[in-house]
């Protein structure tokens, strides 16, 4: 059964299951998540303020909830030294790692498409 066959049925059986991919959709692509991660994967190891300035617009409260739910999830390692002061790091976890290939094709789909996307939205609002 061609893939598009396998979704359709997904949806006309089980309305609730018509995306499979919805949940991880849901987890991966939140509105800081892959930002986050691809700075940690891209740059390793990373203290609350580098990993803050890397970003750039997130807020702090935002990138700790964020933090918090990507190590919820499984998907970054929080280590804690007991030190004075303190010191907190952030790196990406295997499980994390293991969305590398996804990333890695949604750039190389960004780059070949995105310019399409473009011109298609171009075309639609001039017509």
């Amino acid at each position: 059964m061609p893939e598009t066959e396998s979704w359709t049925a997904a949806a006309s059986a089980d309305p609730e299951n018509a995306c499979p991919i919805a949940p991880v959709v849901e987890i991966v692509f939140s509105r800081w998540t892959t930002p986050i991660l691809w700075t940690l994967h891209a740059h390793g190891k990373q203290r609350f303020v580098e990993l803050e300035r890397r970003i750039g617009t997130i807020t702090p409260k935002v990138l700790t909830q964020r933090l918090r739910q990507l190590e919820r999830d499984g998907l970054v390692v929080r280590t804690y030294h007991p030190e004075v002061p303190p010191r907190v790091e952030y790196e990406i976890s295997e499980l994390g790692l293991s969305l590398a290939p996804l990333f890695a094709t949604l750039n190389e789909w960004s780059a070949v498409n995105l310019p399409k996307v473009e011109q298609a939205r171009a075309a639609h609002d001039a017509g």
